[in-house]
């Protein structure tokens, strides 16, 4: 069974309650992702940030991004599975967080990465192709394109 800590993306991008709106901004578009986590002292994640939240939180409302402190945007609790969740219950707990990301934990609680939908739905893909392919190569075929019946 392939749980969710082998698919995740382990390169996580972090970001401090004490940084600027407009600076996690820039680190999203340099990095070219859409979500930033926030961790504490043990690497628990207790926030995240998404572009989502910069646009309904910061723009939306006409916050200035530069006096717009992260501490003040972010999400929290964080939506978090455990590392050796299958991909099942990932998405299970994706539509009960109604969220399109989740922050995957050890059992300690530290970050071990991040999730996302599209994530889940590559690996599924890959699997219903193996299993399209193994029903061709077992489905019964015509020689030639002619029915062959039996005499």
């Amino acid at each position: 069974m392939l749980d969710v800590g082998k698919i995740c993306s382990r390169d996580v991008d972090l970001v401090d309650t004490d940084e600027s709106a407009y600076a996690a901004a820039k680190r999203m578009q340099a990095r070219g992702v859409g979500t930033l986590v926030v961790i504490d002292a043990e690497r628990r994640p207790c926030g995240i940030v998404t572009d989502r939240d910069l646009v309904t939180r910061v723009l939306a409302t006409s916050r200035d991004p530069e006096t717009t402190w992260v501490r003040d945007l972010l999400s929290a609790p964080v939506s978090e599975v455990p590392a050796d969740a299958s991909l099942e219950e990932t998405v299970r707990t994706m539509r009960r967080a109604h969220c399109r990301r989740l922050v995957v934990v050890d059992a300690q609680r530290r970050l071990v990465g991040i999730v996302s939908v599209d994530d889940v739905l590559a690996v599924m893909a890959e699997q219903m192709h193996a299993v399209a392919a193994l029903l061709e190569s077992e489905a019964p075929h015509a020689l030639d394109g002619e029915i062959q019946l039996a005499s």
